[in-house]
């Protein structure tokens, strides 16, 4: 997961401020989320409070401002990109719900048992399964919004 993060910020950074800063946000989450498991019990606490509130600012930044920058760029170069950007939404939802539950479920985990560190343990793998599904549609949104405009967006720029 970590590579294909590094692997976009390669492709995609430079091109926007926004993005750049995204993605970034994006390696550090991934980050977080690689570390959880290594993570004492004792500690678990604020660990996962924190990668909670990582995730969070991740996808609100995505949804509130990637996004509609995205839209409003493929808006005015009215090229197709935006009917296909349409398609890829509808499946970036469920892993937002999927992303919500999980903070919703585990943000505040105090003094967890063993059998709640178990359910925590698999949870988080279905998160990373998740995150990394997102992360890829993400990507296709800014291949097909942003990249193929990249030369006319540096012109203005």
């Amino acid at each position: 997961m970590l590579e294909k993060c590094e692997s976009a910020r390669e492709r995609w950074g430079g091109i926007s401020d926004i993005i750049d800063q995204w993605l970034e946000h994006r390696q550090k989450l991934i980050s977080k989320f690689v570390s959880l498991p290594n993570v004492e019990v004792r500690d678990i606490e604020s660990h996962v409070e924190f990668f909670c509130t990582s995730m969070m600012d991740y996808l609100s930044s995505g949804h509130f401002e990637v996004y509609e920058k995205l839209l409003h760029e493929g808006s005015e170069f009215n090229d197709g990109g935006l009917e296909e950007a349409q398609k890829i939404f509808p499946r970036i939802q469920p892993t937002t719900d999927i992303a919500l539950d999980f903070n919703d479920a585990y943000a505040s985990l105090k003094n967890p048992t063993v059998q709640q560190i178990r359910e925590f343990s698999f949870q988080l793998s279905k998160l990373g399964e998740n995150l990394e599904e997102r992360f890829a549609l993400e990507d296709q949104l800014i291949e097909i919004l942003h990249t193929s405009h990249r030369d006319r967006v540096m012109d203005e720029a």
